[in-house]
């Protein structure tokens, strides 16, 4: 018997990164029947502790984000998914591999920006955290870039 993904997650902030791997997360949600859940993290801790009022500025994140996992629904509403979507705040790659952990999340599916050597080394990527450290399969989809 084959694998079988009930729960598939897509990280998206919306970026042409992102969006490479929307219609192969939708195409896998299809294939296997299986739920997509959206996720789009809005780091906003930052802003945290200013002596400033950055509440405008956290609407803005989260306004973006909350357009990223409504296109997902849309592409996956299009294609007869059943989608679910998510807003969250922290830090990206941790707050991701929480939600697979609490939405018991069989395969993450992931735009990749594909730096490679120093800029790598240097910048790290949420991508390269989820494939080390997550405890279900990645699969990883470069940019078109």
């Amino acid at each position: 018997m084959g694998t079988e993904y009930e729960r598939i997650l897509i990280p998206t902030d919306g970026s042409p990164e992102a969006e490479a791997a929307v219609a192969h997360a939708v195409e896998l949600a299809a294939r296997y029947d299986a739920t997509l859940h959206a996720l789009s993290v809005a780091d906003v801790s930052h802003f945290h502790g200013l002596d400033a009022d950055t509440s405008v500025i956290v609407e803005g994140f989260d306004e973006e984000a909350r357009t990223a996992v409504d296109h997902v629904a849309d592409a996956g509403a299009a294609a007869g998914v059943t989608v679910e979507t998510a807003v969250e705040h922290g830090p990206a790659s941790e707050t991701i591999l929480t939600f697979v952990d609490d939405h018991d999340v069989d395969l993450v599916v992931v735009g990749t920006r594909g730096r490679h050597g120093l800029e790598q080394f240097l910048l790290g990527s949420v991508a390269d955290r989820l494939v080390r450290r997550a405890a279900v399969p990645v699969l990883t989809i470069p940019s078109a870039d």
